[in-house]
């Protein structure tokens, strides 16, 4: 089995089906015999440029460890479901379970957020 890095861009309107969303692809990949390493949400942000008209997506990052027909059945579904807009699936050499870069920075935007909501 090999390890894959998949980031979902999910339509704004969505984004209360995303637990469900993950929840089902989780065990997908985990009744294929396969283990799901890091489930990031990094929530709705600004797209470089419009997306079927849209200028938000809600992001996902998903770190699995897959065989390649779970995998096709994974990126088949993500072709069908209208929901999500666009998917990428990078092939990595290891399992990654620390914080991604793009999880640092949501945190530490949470965290300026609650900052000045303490303040104020």
């Amino acid at each position: 089995m090999r390890h894959y890095e998949i980031v979902l861009l999910i339509h704004p309107d969505q984004s209360e089906q995303v637990p469900a969303m993950l929840e089902r692809y989780k065990t997908l990949v985990t009744a294929g015999g396969g283990k799901v390493h890091r489930v990031e949400d990094w929530g709705r942000r600004q797209l470089s440029y419009m997306i079927q008209k849209l200028a938000k997506a809600h992001y996902l990052c998903l770190n699995i460890e897959a065989s390649q027909a779970v995998l096709t059945e994974l990126e088949t579904g993500f072709r069908f479901n209208d929901a999500v807009l666009r998917h990428l699936t990078v092939k990595r050499d290891k399992a990654e379970v620390a914080p991604s870069i793009m999880m640092k920075a949501v945190e530490r935007e949470e965290s300026r957020k609650e900052r000045q909501e303490a303040s104020a």
